[in-house]
């Protein structure tokens, strides 16, 4: 049995919950309460010591950090090969975007929006030029001319470095100017078993 514990307002959270869907796997979801810093319980911690969300049970296999539960994930119950290719290449292409999803994205997309719906104390211009480069110089221009951050189908990079993308219209962030991006997240969500993220307002 897998148990997934997070949040529903959790980019983090809901990368996992949302590949799971797409996988049709079954499995309980456990949320933990982040307003009641329920992350920081000792027997939270017991589970991820760094008190963090997302973590994954399955059977007497613990695992945190949400890049390396989804290609836990895919090696395991992907029989097609096709989320996390076995081809050296492939693997670390895929690598190269599940780094930007746990570094730039995090330092950009995401914590614009936890300024805005926490109060997050950050410098937002700066957190919103890191964004702007991060989209104009990156997740654009590969767009343009890709329809998949690798490959020809998606794959768990596309899993991983959605959830963020797609809400930070929750951190005064318009879109508008990334028509590449804005059709990929449409990609994303019409992918079969596609798990929508809760919105936070």
């Amino acid at each position: 049995m897998i148990t997934l514990y997070g949040h529903p307002i959790s980019g983090n959270s809901h990368r996992v919950a949302n590949f799971i869907n797409i996988l049709g796997l079954e499995y309980t979801d456990q949320v933990v309460d982040l307003s009641k810093s329920e992350h920081k319980a000792p027997e939270y911690l017991a589970k991820n010591p760094l008190g963090q969300v997302p973590t994954l049970t399955h059977g007497d296999i613990t695992l945190r950090d949400s890049t390396a539960i989804l290609i836990y994930l895919a090696r395991t119950f992907d029989k097609s090969n096709s989320w996390y290719p076995q081809e050296a290449l492939v693997q670390a292409q895929i690598q190269q975007w599940l780094s930007v999803a746990v570094h730039e994205i995090m330092n950009g997309p995401f914590v614009l929006r936890a300024i805005q719906l926490f109060g997050m104390p950050a410098d937002e211009a700066a957190t919103r030029e890191k964004t702007e480069k991060l989209f104009h110089d990156l997740f654009e221009p590969h767009l343009s001319s890709n329809n998949w951050l690798v490959g020809e189908h998606a794959t768990i990079a596309d899993i991983a470095c959605y959830s963020y993308i797609a809400r930070v219209t929750e951190g005064n962030f318009s879109l508008d100017a990334y028509p590449s991006i804005q059709k990929w997240l449409r990609a994303v969500e019409a992918i079969d078993g596609f798990k929508a993220m809760m919105h936070a307002n």
